[in-house]
């Protein structure tokens, strides 16, 4: 009998071997039996008519045979259809037509069972999708299978669901997606960063309102009859600690030695050589410029320069290299997307479903050569990130005990207390070498004396900076430092992460290669980096993002800054100050002590910290 002819199907489903287990495309029905099975007839024997193979048949005779002999239409409750009569009155033209016409319906209803009756050739199932993603207007998605000669990326031999529109619209979810998943996969680590950053320096903040108490304190209980004039230059001083610590243009030695030049007529006038009424205020200038000359506190003050510079510096650096992971995180969260890697994005994630694959995944091979080509210029950063988390670690560790913040700040008040016991023991002195200078004390009606402030506002937060206490600085640094650590090779691995975590089929199962589905990827799979993306057969990678460029010179300089100088021995930190008699530059040696004041930090060196933020 010559083979009949099966009804139209949707010819990319056709060419699709069903896998057990494993959904078909979803809204296109694959065929009935394939190319290699003979339809089935749906015409009953009758006597003398040989049986045809797989009507009727037992158990595993034929593609429409069912356990018991019944067929798969019959298990859904088709209609049985009518007898088709003898082989020889088949061969009347009508009776032949009728039969061709019931076979028709036959091989659609077995077609239907075979495949879990899923419902004819359609688009149905993109146009779901794409309606919850809310991709653009349903109107422009086909209601089914359509040439798809207007396509660039999603093309095709076979009939698609696609038009051009889409097409565009698929390009764009598919950037938005992969940086959404970016983000995603760095937001533990950006939350990380920022939380300790803020943390930071809320408790700098803290320690230097503590510090101010303590030292005004201090006039309040042994120099109370200078402690409302002291009172200002001890707010003034505190205010830029807090402004070179966070960031603006000074100088450790700067605002150092000017504390001691506004203190020191304040002490002439009350401890030196105290009198009735006060000294005037050209007389109390006189002294303010004097002072570095006079040297009436001795080696106080170039021991707090060099105190302040160990401990400021590092601690100011350690917060601007934080803000600058934060910045590097957000840079390469929203890295735009060259043109070739949008439309392998494209192809990877949304060209499926063009074919009717909703559900399809990318083999892991697949995916790995587009992201390692697409998010190569991230790879590029891996080995400074990794400098960049060693920096911290190895400066953490030295922001610790005598020269620590805490320790530096909370100790103010007895350097100053050392130079006004200094003061008064150097005064006779001091007295004679003011004479020479500034001539006798010019006096004006003396002032009453006051404390102005709240001694005791802060008290209870002293209970966080306990040695004991798990909320020290040393004890925060060390906390954030480990959960850091586990992302020192973040950006190296990322592409590989976002494959087996988030976009690619699991091992076994069909996947997506650009194409089609198939069993699994079979074209080389590329390594990570600029120079691996030369062979890669997905994506085509051009030389390093300018942006990229811009990021690791950041991350360049701050590991120069970190890793290449050592806390708490200063000697190392690449610095030079200005003295305070002769306005020489000289380069700090180890051999300085802080008797000798070095460790100050001069504008110079405030400069090269501020390029962290602020590049060329």
């Amino acid at each position: 009998m010559p083979a009949l002819p099966l009804p139209f199907v949707f010819p990319s489903a056709a060419r699709t071997p069903r896998t057990p287990g494993v959904r078909g495309r979803a809204g296109i029905s694959p065929p009935g039996p394939g190319p290699d099975r003979a339809a089935p007839s749906r015409c009953r024997p009758g006597r003398g008519a040989p049986p045809r193979a797989g009507a009727g048949a037992g158990p595993g005779e034929g593609p429409g045979g069912a356990a018991g002999g019944a067929s798969p239409a019959a298990a859904l409750g088709a209609p049985r259809p009518r007898p088709c009569g003898s082989w020889r009155r088949s061969r009347a033209m009508g009776a032949k037509s009728l039969c061709l016409g019931v076979l028709t319906v036959a091989v659609l209803l077995l077609a239907a069972a075979s495949q879990g009756a899923e419902p004819p050739p359609s688009c149905e199932a993109v146009r779901k999708v794409f309606q919850l993603r809310r991709l653009g207007p349903l109107g422009g998605v086909p209601e089914f299978p359509r040439a798809g000669v207007d396509l660039q990326v999603c093309t095709s031999k076979n009939s698609t669901c696609c038009t051009k529109k889409m097409e565009e619209r698929y390009q764009i979810a598919a950037k938005q997606d992969i940086q959404q998943v970016l983000q995603t996969s760095s937001a533990t680590l950006k939350f990380l960063i920022s939380h300790n950053a803020a943390a930071f320096q809320e408790t700098f903040e803290m320690l230097i309102r503590l510090a101010e108490n303590y030292t005004s304190t201090l006039f309040c209980n042994a120099y109370r009859n200078m402690a409302a004039e002291a009172a200002v230059h001890v707010q003034e001083f505190f205010t830029d600690v807090g402004l070179f610590l966070f960031g603006t243009d000074a100088s450790t030695e700067e605002f150092v030695n000017r504390f001691f030049d506004t203190l020191f007529p304040v002490v002439y006038n009350h401890v030196i050589n105290p009198g009735p009424t006060d000294i005037s205020l050209e007389y109390a200038e006189c002294l303010r410029a004097a002072r570095r000359d006079i040297r009436p506190f001795g080696s106080i003050p170039r021991k707090a320069i060099g105190q302040m510079g160990r401990s400021l510096l590092p601690s100011r650096t350690l917060l601007q290299a934080l803000n600058l992971g934060v910045e590097v995180i957000n840079t390469t969260d929203h890295l735009p997307f060259s043109r070739e890697c949008s439309r392998a994005l494209l192809r990877m994630q949304y060209c499926p479903q063009c074919q009717g694959l909703t559900l399809s995944k990318p083999c892991l091979g697949y995916c790995l050569n587009i992201l390692r080509g697409c998010l190569a210029h991230l790879a590029e950063v891996d080995l400074h990130w990794q400098g960049y988390i060693q920096a911290l670690e190895e400066l953490s560790g030295a922001l610790s005990g005598a020269h620590s913040i805490e320790h530096v700040l909370l100790n103010f008040h007895s350097l100053v207390h050392n130079a006004l016991v200094q003061a008064g023991i150097n005064g006779p002195e001091v007295s004679e070498q003011v004479n020479k200078i500034c001539g006798p004390p010019v006096r004006k009606p003396k002032q009453s004396p006051g404390c102005s402030f709240d001694q005791n506002k802060d008290n209870q937060v002293l209970k966080m900076f306990s040695r004991d206490s798990e909320q020290t600085l040393t004890n925060r640094r060390k906390e954030f430092i480990r959960h850091l650590r586990p992302y020192r090779a973040f950006y190296g691995g990322l592409a590989d992460q976002l494959c087996a975590n988030e976009l690619a089929a699991a091992d076994g199962l069909p996947c997506w290669n650009g194409e089609d589905l198939v069993g699994s990827y079979t074209r080389r799979v590329v390594g990570s980096g600029i120079k691996a993306q030369s062979a890669n057969p997905e994506v085509k990678v051009k030389g390093t993002d300018p942006v990229i460029r811009q990021i690791i010179d950041k991350l360049k300089h701050v590991v120069q800054l970190l890793q290449g100088k050592s806390f708490p021995k200063y000697d190392k930190w690449d610095l030079q100050q200005t003295g305070s008699g002769g306005g020489v530059d000289e380069q700090i040696s180890g051999d300085c002590d802080d008797e000798d004041g070095c460790g100050g930090s001069g504008s110079g060196e405030f400069k090269r910290v501020l390029k962290i933020t602020d590049p060329q």
